[in-house]
């Protein structure tokens, strides 16, 4: 077992190296472009008085901004994204920082600056970037061994949903994984040992509680590397605090969706940011409004009933991406290259521009910035009947991004988006609210993430999912 331990160690410092040397290598590269163009040009024009100094604290004020947005989108992971989803990432980053340094200049200066010169340094970024990470990818691939790893199955769990749930891992990770075994909760103790001396990692989907708490430790006791599908009580205990009554340790729930000075916290800031995303978007609006209209002559807006806080429903206004009457035959789920979305439909779906409308629904009240999708009423009832712990979702308001928006897709089965929402109510804050916010602005770019439903999963995805965890 030591063997299968120094070996799983040794491929793990190889690709470390790889990946912290291309880290530097693109922050160096992405900060020294912005330092030279903004001594060179931006500076003089900013601070005539105070030039040395203020160009010092301007480039130490970017390296703070741009390595905290690369942290928040995961700029750096080589190892589990890919090229393109790292480019975005790091283009994001620098191009927000570039872009407060660009309006601290004309702040400063009092008037307008050429933005010229730094619009052909992002150029220059994003190319440099996408060579240096293209090449540090391939290296990288070419050093590291997928880790052979044990599957561990729930006993409900049958070999068709096993096997599902394999192929989504290995669909983007199978550099990182190879299931060499996969068994049962029920595997004998002996048997456990032997696979666990052969594999480097356990992955547990849906096991009983007494039986994860059980093969945790014996993953413990061999230092294995293990990942776990949680169960509802296992997130709702990320909402409760530690209580030193007695020398017996308690746990308390709080509520915390409850707590009325986070709730006007983030009403203002919903309002405030609200009118800022309007003003900001009115132009985009216009123009999708008018190549909706010029397209088939049909309205503009879609409205559709949908549920908020405690099960209220209200109208939901989002841009008209189907045909006028795309459900004169009833709900249908959408579906991937669905014939009912139109041309204007496909662009403003692929990149979330269909929801901008609910900013209104935002101003109104009905709606929140951050929070668990407002599902349509006849889902919400089918949900609650399958999963009776989906009204826990119906204890915030709705939101135009959330959680399961962010680390979901289109698709993800009704169970998987509870567990998503529920990891945002139990840990909410306005600082989490803002670091979804800003992820959102990366999933606009991953078509991934607006994926329908395969036509053969319509019925299926939700009728085993409550079980899982």
């Amino acid at each position: 077992m030591s063997l299968i331990i120094t070996f799983c160690g040794g491929k793990a410092l190889r690709s470390k190296k790889v990946t912290h040397t291309a880290k530097a290598l693109v922050m160096l590269w992405n900060i020294g472009l912005f330092a030279l163009i903004w001594l060179l040009y931006y500076n003089r024009n900013a601070f005539q008085t105070y030039y040395v100094l203020g160009g010092i604290l301007s480039i130490i004020i970017y390296v703070f901004i741009y390595n905290g947005l690369c942290n928040l989108y995961n700029a750096f992971r080589i190892a589990s994204s890919s090229i393109a989803e790292m480019v975005i990432s790091q283009a994001i980053s620098f191009g927000i920082a570039d872009l407060i340094l660009y309006i601290e200049c004309n702040l400063i200066r009092n008037r307008y600056t050429s933005f010229l010169p730094g619009l052909a340094i992002v150029a220059i970024q994003i190319l440099g970037t996408a060579f240096i990470i293209t090449m540090a990818k391939q290296i990288f691939m070419s050093c590291v061994e997928p880790q052979k790893t044990l599957l561990l199955l729930g006993s409900w769990v049958s070999m068709d949903e096993a096997r599902r749930f394999e192929d989504r891992i290995l669909k983007k990770y199978s550099h990182l994984f190879e299931f060499k075994y996969v068994e049962y909760e029920t595997i004998s103790p002996m048997l456990m040992e032997e696979r666990l001396s052969e594999c480097c990692a356990v992955i547990m989907y849906g096991l009983s509680v007494e039986q994860r708490r059980v093969h945790m430790q014996h993953c413990i006791d061999a230092h294995k590397i293990f990942y776990f599908t949680p169960r509802i009580e296992d997130i709702i205990l990320q909402g409760c605090s530690c209580r030193h009554l007695l020398d017996t340790p308690l746990m308390k729930y709080d509520y915390v969706y409850e707590d009325h000075k986070r709730l006007n916290a983030k009403r203002v800031f919903d309002v405030a940011f609200g009118i800022f995303f309007t003003v900001f978007f009115t132009p985009l609006m216009l123009i999708i409004a008018a190549a909706i209209k010029i397209e088939d002559g049909g309205p503009v807006f879609f409205r559709q009933k949908r549920c908020t806080k405690d099960g209220e429903v209200f109208e939901i206004i989002k841009f008209r991406s189907m045909v006028v009457d795309a459900e004169e035959k009833g709900i249908q789920p959408t579906i991937n290259c669905d014939p009912r979305i139109t041309k204007v439909g496909n662009i403003i779906r692929k990149y979330r521009l269909d929801e901008i409308p609910q900013v209104f629904n935002i101003l109104a009240g009905d709606m929140t910035f951050v929070g668990p999708r407002p599902e349509r009423v006849e889902h919400v009832e089918i949900y609650t009947k399958e999963l009776p712990e989906f009204k826990y979702r119906m204890k915030v308001k709705a939101g135009l991004t959330g959680y399961a928006q962010i680390f979901g897709k289109y698709n993800t089965s009704a169970f998987d988006k509870l567990r998503l929402d529920l990891l945002y109510i139990e840990n909410q804050s306005l600082g989490l609210d803002i670091r979804i916010i800003l992820l959102t602005l990366k999933i606009m770019f991953k078509g991934e993430s607006t994926e329908g439903f395969e036509k053969e999963m319509v019925h299926l995805m939700n009728r085993r999912s409550r079980r899982v965890g």
